[in-house]
This record gives structure tokens, sequence and C-alpha cells, in this order.
């Protein structure tokens, strides 16, 4: 059984990363309406992830036979002046979740629950990726500057990222 206090804990980490699906989706929107498809598929792929981590914590919550209090989500941000601006912003809301994936940690051992651990390594290990996924896409846009055509190849290149298959994010190809 989970104690109050992380599953309390384990639920705010829902409403998280249901927040981070919801402006990377707002990302995705704010790429694809400049014409950077790439971006915007990029966005949209890494929107599929914090759905996913939402649900594995909404699973172990109920697993461990705790009680899923879906919270309300705040709309983080919905305007940026530039790709770079977005995706310094995405490094800093990784940065964020890395800080509250440490907290949950702190819980679980200040609480012995020994049980979390694992999917919480598992979580502090994925955070490595994603703030260096960010983090390196924001140094090449600043190394980019104002160069449309580094800018646009760049584009193409993130446009390579996939999806799982049947992602309902993955709409290249779906009738509307």
């Amino acid at each position: 059984m989970i104690g109050d206090r992380l599953n309390n804990a384990l639920n705010n980490q829902v409403k998280n990363e249901l927040e981070s699906y919801y402006i990377y989706l707002s990302m995705a929107a704010y790429f694809e309406s400049a014409s950077l498809d790439g971006m915007g598929r990029w966005m949209r792929s890494q929107a599929h992830e914090e759905m996913a981590h939402a649900m594995k914590f909404y699973r172990h919550i109920i697993d461990r036979g705790g009680k899923v209090v879906l919270q309300d989500l705040r709309q983080l941000k919905t305007e940026w002046s530039s790709p770079l601006e977005a995706f310094k912003d995405a490094y800093q809301h990784e940065q964020f979740i890395t800080g509250t994936i440490n907290d949950l940690t702190t819980i679980a051992r200040e609480e012995k629950d020994y049980q979390s651990e694992p999917m919480l390594a598992w979580f502090s290990e994925e955070q490595i990726e994603e703030e260096a996924a960010a983090g390196k896409i924001a140094d090449e846009l600043e190394m980019i500057g104002d160069d449309k055509s580094a800018l646009l190849m760049m584009d193409r290149e993130l446009g390579q990222r996939l999806f799982p298959a049947g992602s309902p994010f993955d709409t290249e190809g779906t009738e509307g």
C-alpha cells in the first residue's frame, strides 16, 4: 500500500506530466502554424511521451492500492517568438520535471517505499535524455541564429523523429 504523502505527490506528478503534454502540444501547434512541420512533429512525439509518462504514474498509483485524483491543468504557455525560445522553454520545463522526480524520490525514501524506487529510477534516467535532447536542440538553434536555410535543414532533421506504432499524435496521412 502506498502512503498518503507519496500518493498525493504522485497525483501531483500526473498533473505535471499532463501539463507537459499540454505545453508540448501547444509548441507543436506553434511550429506547424509557422510552417515548421518537422519541429511540430518532434513536439507531437514529445507530447506522446509525456502522456505515456502520466499514465505510468497513474498505473503505479492504482497498482499500489492508492487513489488517483486528477487535478486541474494549467495552460503554461501558448505563444513563442521563435523556435529558439520554444526549445529553451522546453529545456527549462524538463529541468523543472527533473526536480519533481527528485522530490518524489526523496519522499519515497523517507517513507521507505522501496517498491516505488525502480519506477522513479527509470524516470531519473529518462530525464537525462529529456534534458539533453531539448538542451542540444536549443544550443543548435542558438548557433543557427538568423540563418533560414539552416533552420529549414534542422526542421527536416527533427521531422525524422518516429512515433510509436498507432500513436494518435502521428497525424501524417490521416483523414480529417
